[in-house]
Formats: structure tokens, sequence, C-alpha cells
């Protein structure tokens, strides 16, 4: 319990990034020495900001022993870093959670075809019916459901999951003790029951805007493929794609309506080469051969009829509400492995020089973030690490802002994780 204390302590320090906490982790040895560390070799040895050691300026480990006692007392288990539980493919991702919180059990993941099940809040009938047929199936066939719980297509994958009898990681974006949101209160705790609730916030963590795009690493991080079922073209479940490609997970889509707007990102994720689904075994096929034994296709007509149930069926939880909702590195299957973003600008003959180009209206509609991104690139090709460094995001956040940037057409993505500006007069 003792050592437990430094890394959750290590974990729920304000201002630093989770590659520099494992910078830390690399120089000193362990979350205790890191603790103890003497400020002027924290600076030297790893070059950190004057922002960068606020957070070291008044150590007390309260907040740490407040946590571990509100864990205890509400049954919540703490897997640090080290511990063998620790999944080994969430731990080979670019930035994994330095300790991760848990309500539930945790199966054995890496021993699991685990697919990430993603989309939108707003979903339509159809997107919530395929939702819960994917997460009915891929349970059926032998795999593994892991999803955000978020309204809409996460909650519908959890509920076919949970109808096929299966187990669901449900990865949260916010504090392990919290329910957002509120109304998924029951899902939540049959979550719980079947499998685990995941988050990297401990208990009392306020939520936070950031929290959501940081989660989605680790949704695709558990996974070895991720499953989009309806994505408007600024979707959260499209960076949850983007950080699958990056981590090397295969990323696959279920078609919608040409014309539909909640599947413009998803259908755009197709035509740019993400393998078209319709069934839990079109994800699982191609991961057959790596779990022996486990993966198998079902009766396709009992599993078609069991998959939706009755419309009111209590086991998709809308009886339950505790509040109205809003109105509004693995191998992989076939190898997608780079998401091209296509803008709708032609190619010209002779490209305009840089130098005369007035910026000023062409970024007039980014975010802050994404100012600051555009402004570490100027004209040159910057790598990933670099932008993480220089505008002191999170690499979720970059991750998020690059995927929209793209997506606007104001940066493209060069070979080895290198960004670069791809503005041009119109």
């Amino acid at each position: 319990m003792s050592t437990l204390k430094y890394w959750v302590w290590l974990s729920a320090l304000t201002g630093l990034r989770p590659k520099r906490r494992f910078e830390l982790l690399d120089t000193f040895g362990d979350p205790e020495k890191v603790y103890f560390a003497d400020e002027r070799l924290l600076r030297e040895k790893l070059n950190l900001s004057d922002a960068e050691l606020q957070p070291f300026a008044e150590r007390s480990l309260n907040r740490a022993e407040s946590i571990l006692e509100k864990c205890q007392a509400e049954g919540i288990y703490i897997v640090s870093f080290q511990d063998a539980i620790y999944p080994a493919r969430l731990k080979n991702i670019y930035d994994p959670p330095v300790v991760l919180y848990l309500k539930g059990r945790l199966p054995a993941i890496d021993e699991e075809a685990a697919i990430g099940v993603v989309g939108t809040r707003k979903a339509t009938p159809y997107g919530i019916k395929m939702a819960r047929k994917l997460g009915y199936e891929i349970t059926k066939c032998g795999g593994l459901v892991v999803t955000g719980l978020a309204e809409g297509i996460d909650s519908a994958a959890a509920e076919g999951a949970l109808r096929a009898g299966g187990a669901v990681i449900g990865v949260l974006g916010c504090a392990i003790d919290d329910v957002f949101p509120k109304w998924n209160d029951v899902l939540y705790s049959d979550v719980t029951l079947s499998g685990a609730l995941v988050s990297e916030y401990p208990p009392g963590e306020p939520l936070g805007r950031k929290n959501f795009p940081e989660r989605n690493r680790i949704i695709s991080g558990l996974s070895i493929g991720v499953a989009i079922v309806e994505a408007p073209i600024k979707s959260g479940a499209l960076i949850t794609a983007t950080l699958a490609l990056e981590q090397g997970r295969e990323v696959f889509a279920v078609p919608g309506n040409a014309d539909a707007v909640n599947c413009v990102g998803s259908n755009e994720l197709i035509r740019d080469g993400a393998q078209l689904v319709a069934s839990g075994w079109d994800v699982l096929a191609d991961f057959a051969p790596q779990f022996s034994g486990k993966l198998s296709m079902p009766n396709p007509q009992r599993t078609a009829v069991l998959a939706h149930g009755a419309p009111n069926d209590p086991v998709f939880y809308e009886a339950k509400r505790t509040e109205e909702p809003r109105k509004t590195a693995p191998e992989t299957g076939r190898g997608f492995a780079k998401l091209r973003v296509k803008t709708d600008r032609k190619k010209v003959d002779n490209p305009i020089k840089r130098e005369y180009i007035d910026l000023r209206e062409q970024l007039s509609g980014l975010s802050e973030r994404q100012l600051k991104i555009v402004s570490v690139m100027k004209d040159k090709s910057v790598h990933i690490d670099d932008i993480i460094e220089k505008t002191e995001l999170s690499a979720p956040e970059v991750l998020s802002e690059l995927t929209l940037l793209q997506i606007k057409g104001f940066v493209a993505q060069e070979n080895g994780k290198r960004f670069t500006l791809n503005i041009e007069k119109r």
C-alpha cells in the first residue's frame, strides 16, 4: 500500500503529460524516488519547465491517501503500470495511463479478441439497432466489447453484449465513482457485474472537457480493432479511429445512408480504406487465426432473431432512466494502416508561394488549440512529439485537433508521424 500511494500521487499530478510521467519513472526508477527527487535534479535531468515544476513545489501525499481511502471504502481497485494485471496492449500505446481505477472484474484482456465499438451520441434508430447487433454478435462469436458507455451508440453496443450474456469493458471519461450521463446508472451497474468499469480518473475527480478525447485512447488501446457505427464529420468516434490507427489497430465501419449527416464520417472511413462491416463476424473473421478456438460464427438465423429483441425489452434499459435525455500494436486484420483525408481543393500545377498568403482570413475559424498547433508548424514538417511539447497540450488533445485540421484541409500528414501545413489561397 505504501508504494501504491506514490503511484496514485504521480498519476494525480497536474500539469504533466503522461509521457513526462514516464520520463520521470525512467530517470528515477519508481514513483517514490520521483516524490523525493530534488528540484534541481528534476530541472537538470529532464529539463522541466517552471510550469511542470510547479506541482513539485508543495509535495503532499494527502490527496493520494484520500483517494486510497475512498477506493478501499467503495470497492474500487487500483492498478498501477507495474502491476501484472495491467494490460500489455495498453502499456504499448504512445501515452498509457500511469494508473487505472477499476470497478468489477477485468478479464485477461490481452488474451481476448476485444473490439471497441463507438459512435455518435445522437444516434438514429438505425444506428442503435446496428450497435446492439454488433455488440450482441461480437459477444456470441467469442469477442469482447469495449466501449465508452456514452449515450447513443456506445450504450447500445454495451446493451447488445449484455443481452448476449457476455462481459463488457466500459471505459469512462469521468471519475470512476461518477455516472455520465446520469440516467445510465443501471447500465453502469450491469457492466460492473458482467465485466469492468475502467477510468484513469480517481474518485471525486471533476469532469473536464479533455477527459473524453483522453478516454478514447484507452478504448482503442485495450482493443485489437475498433468498429465505428454512425459518426458525423466532427464525431469523437473519428478521434478514436485516428488513435486506433496510430496504435496499429484495425478500423471497421458500418455503412450508412449516403445523404445522412450522422454517417458522413463513418462512410468516409470506408471510402478511405476501413473495412465495411454489417455483422459481428465481419469484424472478427480475420482475427480468428490469432485466437484459435475462441472465435466462431454462430447460427446466423438464431443470432439475427435474438440480437434485436423486442423494442421495449427492459434489457435495453429504456424504462429505468433517472432523468430525461438531451433533446438534441497487435497483428490486425486487413491492414487499414493510414487514414487519408480528402479535401475539396484541386491540386494546382504552380503552387502559390506561402510568403504571399494572408493567413488571417483562412485561420479565423480555428479554435485556440488549433491555432496553437498551426503556429508550431509554420512552414516546416513537425513530428507529433514536438507538437505536443511546444503546445503543452496532451497527446489525445493534439491528435483530436489534428484530425479536425486534416478534415478541414489545413494540415496534411506525412510519413513518420510528421505533420505539415496544407494551406493555399482559396
